[in-house]
């Protein structure tokens, strides 16, 4: 029997080899439940596509991934460069794990080189339409709106992936309720502070937290900040949590399609650098193990430094004095 919270692991189409692969990359690189379905829906929609050619996975050639990877490219539309990318980096490590466990002699796709993309900046809400967010969730009221404000409240002090924000366990919160303990990528645990407004809409929320339990499943829904009546585990799912901010935006009259829990976890980053953050506390924060991960927010604080510049630097000044004489 799976423990209270614990995925279960989910029926699958893969290989034996596919499947000791996905293995591998739980019990050695820590990989979450997420980040496995993820390589394998990747690896599984390769494999269907080589199969209609008379060609498995596990014996496929460089010629055969080069045809995947144009065909991807030749969908109407194409695929987008990104998405190629991911997946020939999923059939990379995939074929490297072949070879170190001596099932191949040869990686057919060590020569395949990577499409070109430009880093997409992040898609990000203004302060302004946050606070309209919250605003629309505080008008809702009952236990679903004042839940709806903890966890918005929630992600936007603290930047939280959605795995983690919805799965947080009830002792995540420190004793004093000023920050959060949060386990990451890799069972990695940080510490994020939480605002004053985190705080007192959880304060809120608490006592009505027994609301979305149900009777009979109080032991797997207990241990979790929140829990869901539904969900199988125990808490509220990240794709119910997304429509949620989907519906809430309706209500805030902003467009849905820019409203996301990641778009949030994006405006925090972006507006704690906007007022002065500096970058290696937002990286810490965020997660990020490298900091060129978080040096992408720093495109649409440009404004602000030239502004500092301008202001402060001692040349920039000289030129206003000049000008102004």
């Amino acid at each position: 029997m799976a423990r209270p919270g614990r995925p279960r692991k989910p029926k699958t189409l893969a290989s034996p080899r596919v499947e000791a692969f996905l293995d591998m990359l739980v019990a050695e690189r820590g990989a979450a439940h997420n980040t496995r379905q993820a390589y394998e829906r990747d690896l599984i929609d390769a494999a269907s596509w080589l199969s209609k050619r008379g060609t498995g996975l596990d014996g496929a050639g460089t010629d055969d991934l080069r045809g995947y990877l144009d065909h991807l490219s030749g969908l109407d539309g194409g695929t987008a460069v990104r998405t190629i990318a991911r997946r020939l980096s999923a059939l990379r490590q995939f074929y490297r794990f072949l070879c170190s466990e001596g099932l191949r002699t040869d990686d057919p796709a060590a020569t395949i080189d990577s499409p070109k993309q430009g880093r997409p900046l992040p898609k990000i809400l203004t302060e302004v339409e946050v606070e309209t967010l919250l605003a629309a969730a505080q008008r809702r009221g009952g236990p679903d709106g004042i839940r709806l404000v903890a966890l918005l409240e929630v992600l936007y002090a603290t930047g939280l992936r959605v795995s983690e924000l919805v799965g947080l366990p009830l002792t995540g919160i420190a004793r004093d309720a000023r920050c959060l303990i949060v386990k990451g990528k890799g069972g990695k645990e940080r510490m994020v502070p939480l605002s004053e407004p985190a705080r007192e809409a959880l304060s809120a929320y608490m006592p009505l937290r027994k609301a979305f339990m149900v009777p009979g499943r109080e032991q797997r829904q207990a241990g979790f900040l929140f829990p869901s009546r539904t969900s199988e585990d125990g808490h509220l799912t990240r794709q119910r949590f997304a429509q949620l901010l989907k519906e809430l935006a309706i209500d805030a009259g902003i467009e849905p399609r820019k409203v996301s829990p990641h778009v949030l976890r994006h405006a925090f980053a972006t507006h704690l650098l906007d007022h002065g953050a500096d970058l290696r506390s937002v990286q810490k924060m965020l997660g990020h193990a490298d900091i060129a991960t978080t040096q992408i927010y720093t495109h649409v604080v440009g404004d602000r430094l030239r502004r500092v510049v301008n202001d402060h630097h001692p040349l920039a000044r000289q030129k206003k004095l000049a000008g102004a004489d």
